[in-house]
């Protein structure tokens, strides 16, 4: 009896009119309930729902009208036609059961072929609106799940886009960093070499005229001659180590910058982490509310990752920048509680391994906040984010998600616990599916 499709429940205290109005409905092929008072037609549509109900008005206890009232009122039957069955001829009572919700009346004594015509109207008229609805909602679920993949396409777009232009942009400047710290970097060797001569040759001077005269003495005075000596080497050394300096940056803005090929090649994640960390070291400097974070790099023995250079760089700047943010907000969420916020030390963990040899992995830890079970289960949904508006889209853990798992196939999970912090792992087979893997 629960499919209601042609399930008719008829209502009545006159038993005769029960078993008239119940023989015809059966004779005429529909599945019928029956109840002999307004109570037990409640308690009866809570175990079995029908497509129609016949409802007597004259009723001990719960008339039809409140019957009715109560039907309507309920979430599960609101939608069932009622049609009244009455010896009631009075309009004041046609317009009040209308009024409660009720599609029809049929007169006692009753006319077979006029309650058959009635209830196949309405029945057929209930389920061409369930199935409306249904098609409805269908086409809706639809309509929403395109319009969210649209979304999710334009955005994924527009992130592209950025890191595009990111990357282009990042590419120039490498480059034309690359330039003069070349003509300098290849200047220094021989500036070093010729300030050693001229101080070779001043400390032969000194040698062999150790006294050169009142004039040359004060000059010597002036200039502090034992300390220039001893600082002019420093500073050249100085000057070779910021050129070394800026060359790992110009190196690390190209390998993050790196256009992927149409295939899977092979490449270091060690660079790429090393990369996105080297374009994120402005967050991680101790600012005037917040420490130093320090980052704690445990690097195993991996072979070259056969990936999507550009992609799996993404992925590790979106997951160290969700760290930074959730230790960012431990600080502030202390602050705001009255903890010791000066007294945390922000870590950031960096571990990679090799689980064997077609497989490894990297996981990237903070002791930040963490997170509760509930946001966990939905942390790699689009569109779903903690973050306050405008600080993120929902995506980028979702994009990171698919980049890994689809991309690569790869795994992308994570491991939470509120107030002790948040790791992701990534696991990535090192030969990619969609490329040759190179004979041992």
């Amino acid at each position: 009896m629960n499919d209601p499709q042609n399930l008719i429940l008829v209502v009545d205290d006159n038993l005769n009119n029960l078993k008239v109005l119940t023989d015809v409905l059966r004779e005429a092929g529909h599945r019928v309930l029956v109840a002999n008072s307004g109570e037990s037609a409640l308690e009866k549509v809570t175990k079995a729902t029908p497509a129609l109900i016949l409802l007597d008005v004259m009723m001990p206890g719960i008339d039809g009208f409140e019957t009715c009232r109560r039907l309507k009122a309920l979430d599960s039957t609101r939608d069932i036609p009622v049609i009244f069955a009455t010896a009631l001829s009075d309009s004041v009572d046609r317009v009040k059961g209308l009024s409660l919700g009720a599609v029809d009346y049929i007169t006692k004594p009753i006319q077979q072929d006029e309650v058959l015509a009635r209830v196949n109207v309405h029945l057929k008229l209930y389920n061409l609106t369930q199935e409306l609805e249904e098609r409805v909602a269908e086409r809706t679920e639809a309509l929403q799940t395109t319009l969210d993949q649209l979304k999710r396409s334009q955005l994924q777009l527009v992130q592209s886009e950025k890191l595009s232009a990111l990357g282009q942009m990042m590419a120039g400047v490498a480059h034309e960093i690359n330039n003069p710290i070349s003509f300098i970097s290849g200047n220094l060797p021989p500036a070093r070499d010729y300030v050693n001569d001229l101080l070779g040759l001043l400390t032969l001077y000194q040698h062999k005229f150790p006294q050169p005269g009142a004039e040359i003495e004060q000059c010597i005075e002036e200039i502090d001659l034992p300390y220039l000596r001893e600082d002019l080497l420093k500073l050249v050394a100085s000057m070779q180590e910021g050129v070394n300096r800026v060359r790992e940056i110009s190196y690390s803005l190209r390998n993050f910058s790196r256009v992927d090929c149409e295939r899977p090649c092979p490449f270091n994640l060690h660079e790429g982490l090393d990369s996105s960390l080297m374009i994120l070291q402005h967050r991680l400097k101790a600012v005037s509310d917040r420490p130093i974070i320090n980052v704690l790099k445990k690097y195993g023995d991996l072979p070259d990752v056969e990936c999507y250079a550009g992609q799996l760089n993404q992925v590790f700047i979106n997951l160290l920048s969700n760290a930074i943010d959730a230790l960012d907000d431990s600080i502030q969420s202390k602050k705001n509680s009255g903890s010791a916020a000066l007294a945390f030390e922000p870590l950031l963990q960096i571990h990679t391994t090799q689980i064997n040899p077609d497989r490894v992995s990297i996981f990237i830890a903070d002791n930040g906040l963490g997170m509760s079970d509930a946001t966990r289960a939905k942390l790699f949904e689009p569109f779903f984010t903690t973050k306050p508006m405008g600080r993120g889209t929902g995506l980028g853990l979702s994009i990171s998600h698919q980049i890994v798992t689809e991309k690569h196939g790869g795994q992308l999970t994570c491991d939470s616990v509120l107030g002790e912090g948040t790791k992701f792992v990534i696991e990535l087979p090192v030969h990619s599916q969609t490329s040759p893997q190179s004979a041992d």
